[in-house]
């Protein structure tokens, strides 16, 4: 029966509480507890038995007493309300907001747990998204409606990248339904801007100066009102990082589903959300799989990127962009590991090329789009796109090979081919990959800086381009 208050707990385990469970008590039901002051706790049922129920308490455990504190099942999920408002707004991790205009003026709750989305229901992602930035624009192409993590280390420059994204991401016009791809292409291969994101940035366990550089960066930008933001940061309870991401995605599927707009949503960091998702686990006394984490953390981690896509009945998209630090930039870490095989791809930052000065530092091989293929070409972006990109792969695949050869026996040693290629991996890195963080390339601009990198090799070699778009997009090689 609801509204009756249950009197004391079985046992208190750090941020969890044991207590006998209500006759109807569900998983993830919000929870009230009170300790001996009247002060008011919120929770969640995260495990439940016969006779009694396990409840994560967001926030310390300090002050609750065994016998004198007192637990109230709320009878609903964690909701949160969403309306018109909600852009501009900024919230905490709970989805209560913290920046002085009270509530958002609407009745509309939404479980933030989200729905089960019908897989029938699904559009297969395939609109080019140009974010100004060669080395995704280029090599590892960015869909509308995909998730697409960026996997970085610590001192990394991966919240400067993610800001110039969130600034400079743009949905080019095809001039007609995104069905029939019916576009005319103009003379120097660029297109007309039609829609803009808006943006819902979550930061879980971040510290005060990477959240503060985000909000500066929003405002001096002129984005803020596109925005919104929900901040856990590093002094808040860490279990509070589990709700954040699924406040962030309720409103993003809000906004996309119900209100038909461009959602881009940037997570930082995701590696935050795994060790709360492990500190959990650890207090629930489960057994422990890889590196501590949960066995379940794969089916937890996709309960949170399969949020992203297109549905039937609605024009609105949510595109997933997470950022994940690999601890000892070890991309083979459960967390990177089980991220990239949920995803449809990954940009891996390089932290060689970072030392160099080389921004982005987006490292070539490693990194990849899975949905490139069907998001470029004639109509999307320019004829020549896939033969450039998959040329650049090749021939930056043979510089790893001869740079490792170099290192054995010398340059001096090397052939004159394998120097040219070495020639060619300069100017890859520092013509196409380097750019400033307020340069916005467009793709006509990209792929001419390729075929700019390309001249640098002999006709002979370029194998994967056909030789129609080498006579017109390079006609004096």
């Amino acid at each position: 029966m609801r509204g009756i208050e249950y009197k004391g707990l079985t046992r208190i385990e750090g941020p969890v509480v044991i207590t006998a469970r209500s006759r109807d008590v569900f998983y993830n039901e919000v929870v009230a507890v009170y300790d001996r002051n009247e002060g008011r706790r919120l929770g969640r049922v995260i495990d439940i038995s016969e006779d009694w129920a396990a409840i994560q308490v967001f926030g310390s455990s300090t002050g609750l007493s065994a016998d004198d504190s007192r637990v109230e099942f709320l009878g609903k999920p964690m909701e949160l309300r969403v309306g018109p408002g909600l852009l501009g707004r900024i919230f905490n991790g709970l989805g209560e907001p913290i920046d002085g205009y009270g509530d958002i003026f609407s009745s509309t709750m939404l479980d933030v747990n989200g729905l089960p989305i019908n897989p029938y229901a699904r559009i297969y992602p395939r609109d080019f998204i140009q974010t100004g930035i060669s080395a995704i624009d280029g090599m590892n192409t960015l869909i509308r409606g995909q998730k697409l993590p960026i996997f970085s280390g610590s001192g990394l420059p991966h919240n400067r990248l993610a800001a110039q994204i969130i600034r400079q991401a743009k949905i080019l016009d095809t001039g007609s339904a995104a069905s029939d791809r019916a576009v005319t292409d103009r003379a120097d291969g660029d297109r007309a801007v039609s829609d803009r994101f808006v943006i819902v940035f979550c930061a879980m366990g971040v510290k005060y100066d990477v959240a503060r550089f985000f909000l500066d960066d929003f405002e001096h930008s002129g984005v803020l009102s596109n925005v919104v933001v929900f901040l856990s940061l590093a002094d808040a309870p860490s279990l509070e990082r589990l709700v954040t991401p699924r406040c962030a995605l309720t409103a993003a599927e809000y906004l996309a589903y119900e209100k038909n707009m461009h959602v881009l949503v940037v997570m930082t960091d995701m590696t935050n959300y795994c060790e709360a998702l492990r500190e959990v686990s650890s207090i629930r006394g489960e057994v422990p799989s890889r590196k501590g984490y949960p066995g379940y953390l794969y089916s937890d981690l996709a309960s949170l990127y399969e949020r992203a896509g297109k549905i039937k009945g609605s024009s609105g998209s949510i595109t997933q962009l997470p950022i994940l630090s690999m601890p000892n930039d070890d991309i083979s870490h459960p967390i990177p590991d089980l991220s990239g095989y949920i995803t449809e791809g990954q940009i891996v930052l390089d932290r060689e090329l970072s030392q160099r000065g080389i921004y982005p530092p987006v490292a070539g091989l490693p990194s990849l789009s899975r949905l490139m293929k069907d998001g470029i070409g004639p109509g999307m972006t320019r004829e020549d796109h896939k033969d450039v990109s998959s040329q650049l792969f090749a021939a930056y695949s043979k510089v790893k090979q001869v740079r490792n050869l170099s290192s054995i026996i010398g340059e001096e040693e090397l052939s004159a081919s394998d120097k040219r290629y070495l020639k060619f991996g300069e100017r890859f890195e520092h013509v196409f990959l380097n750019q400033g963080e307020t340069e916005n390339r467009d793709i006509g601009r990209t792929l001419d800086l390729g075929w700019q990198v390309l001249m640098e090799l002999p006709r002979e070699d370029l194998l994967r381009v056909k030789q129609e778009f080498i006579k017109k997009y390079a006609p004096r090689h």
